[in-house]
């Protein structure tokens, strides 16, 4: 018999309150409670500085489209009721799936310690890579005929989109590409062994930040794609909403290049460079006089 003992460590702070939500309790409905109540604190909180930016005058420069307003607050309103609807009767039955999936596939779900961070950024990295070619092919397809008609038409509902509108979708559209969000971290899971509940719950918290800031209509000098290089953004993807094609990637920039899918969007941006470059000219030539 091996005299190796695993050596004692006291858990952190995070480790010891995730530790006692779980403990006396139904693993299950635990699991549960989290990914719902974190769902839905997240999403929201995370449109709401996007609320606020619609109330202040001097933000309104960075409204990517200047001429077609839909974020008005009737429109807000409606979306706000539908995806809220949407979360308690079609999003709420597939979170309570989740936990015996996750537990077939061999997902640590209530244990500790955590892993280390290094490891949670790496395997976080992988799932937004897997999302986003999943998501890419799954967008295309949706926008095929019958598919675009009958499902993903209601998402383009709103050609100026506005970050409620994020998860405004067909029930269809929600688990098609709901697969690709939890695809990736079941696949680890079963091929590596080695997959904590804490890393899928920061994943989807990442993936809810980037789709809200996608939908969000505005293109801020803090912007994610504006320092960090290939990334989508909101600058990106409100093309494809305004112009009902090319730019069907989620989180990076480079399959819609790889495929030629943004050669519509790069015109697109020429000649608003161009556009630029004229009135610039007239404005100083006006100074001139």
């Amino acid at each position: 018999m091996s005299n190796t003992t695993i050596p004692y460590t006291t858990p952190t702070y995070l480790e010891a309150k995730w530790q006692s939500l779980f403990e006396g309790r139904n693993e299950a409905l635990v699991t549960l409670a989290i990914l719902f109540i974190s769902h839905e604190i997240i999403y929201f909180t995370r449109c709401l500085p996007y609320l606020i930016a619609d109330q202040i005058p001097a933000l309104q420069k960075y409204k990517i489209q200047q001429k077609t307003i839909q974020n008005t607050a009737e429109n807000q309103w409606k979306v706000f009721r539908y995806v809220l609807l949407s979360h308690f009767i079609f999003e709420l039955p597939m979170i309570v799936g989740f936990h015996p999936v996750a537990v077939y596939f061999g997902m640590a779900i209530s244990t500790i310690p955590f892993p280390p961070l290094t490891k949670m950024a790496a395997q976080v990295f992988l799932f937004f890579l897997f999302e986003d070619f999943f998501h890419y092919w799954a967008h295309r397809g949706l926008h095929y005929g019958p598919f675009y008609k009958h499902i993903h038409k209601l998402h383009h509902e709103w050609s100026a989109p506005f970050g409620l509108a994020a998860e405004y979708a067909h029930p269809i559209e929600v688990l098609i590409l709901g697969t690709g969000t939890i695809g990736g971290p079941l696949l680890w899971c079963w091929f590596s062994g080695d997959l904590h509940l804490i890393t899928t719950l920061t994943w989807m918290t990442l993936r809810l930040f980037q789709a809200v800031e996608a939908h969000s209509g505005y293109d801020f000098p803090w912007s994610t794609h504006n320092w960090l290089p290939g990334w989508s953004g909101a600058e990106h993807h409100d093309y494809h909403h305004m112009a009902f094609t090319n730019n069907f990637s989620t989180s990076f920039r480079w399959w819609d290049h790889i495929f030629g899918t943004n050669k519509k969007y790069l015109a697109y941006k020429e000649r608003q460079k161009a556009q630029k470059a004229v009135e610039l000219k007239a404005q100083q030539a006006k100074k001139a006089l």
